[in-house]
């Protein structure tokens, strides 16, 4: 690489720029923990909730609300690319763990929630910002008192399978009645 070739790396037309608006996520997470978590979840998917500022920077969805099983979409952009021109994996990873941690939220009471204790992924094939809309489902397996269990698909645009994961969740929150 010549000098030359490293100044054009870092030209003005080379530049993109991406702003993200989120709301203040304390008096939303407020409100959410008053709803069942299949109300949360609904009015996610349906605008009356503000998303997690999280789902605004990578810029997932929630497309599929359903009890046990979350479906979030994703369009990919090249913002997310790693140096070899691919989504990088965390992408996914943020992508399905949310799908199954929320999957798990649509079988809550008020005031119940669950955090990751782990997520085992298995990459199957790579996405890129050519792999047209990417769509991550998440279902629970078992809903349990201390732990709960859930599966996880990533798909892209043609609906083939890129990972597959599994993750083992806690559970939090108040009068736990897991089944």
């Amino acid at each position: 690489m010549t000098p030359n070739d490293q100044l054009d790396l870092f030209s003005p037309a080379g530049r993109r720029e991406r702003v993200v608006d989120w709301q203040v996520p304390a008096p939303v997470a407020k409100v959410a923990m008053g709803l069942s978590g299949m109300d949360a979840m609904r009015g996610i998917r349906d605008g009356r909730l503000p998303p997690p500022p999280f789902a605004k920077l990578i810029g997932f969805v929630m497309a599929v609300v359903e009890p046990g099983r979350i479906v979030m979409e994703l369009e990919p952009r090249e913002d997310l690319e790693n140096t070899i021109g691919l989504l990088h994996g965390a992408t996914a990873a943020a992508l399905v763990d949310t799908a199954m941690g929320c999957a798990i939220s649509t079988r809550l009471e008020s005031g119940q929630g669950s955090v990751t204790l782990d997520l085992k992924m298995t990459f199957l094939r790579p996405l890129s910002v050519r792999s047209g809309l990417i769509s991550a489902e998440g279902n629970v397996i078992k809903l349990g008192r201390q732990t709960s269990y859930t599966e996880g698909f990533v798909r892209d645009g043609k609906g083939a399978l890129a990972v597959h994961a599994t993750a083992t969740f806690s559970m939090i929150g108040n009068n736990f009645t897991g089944n």
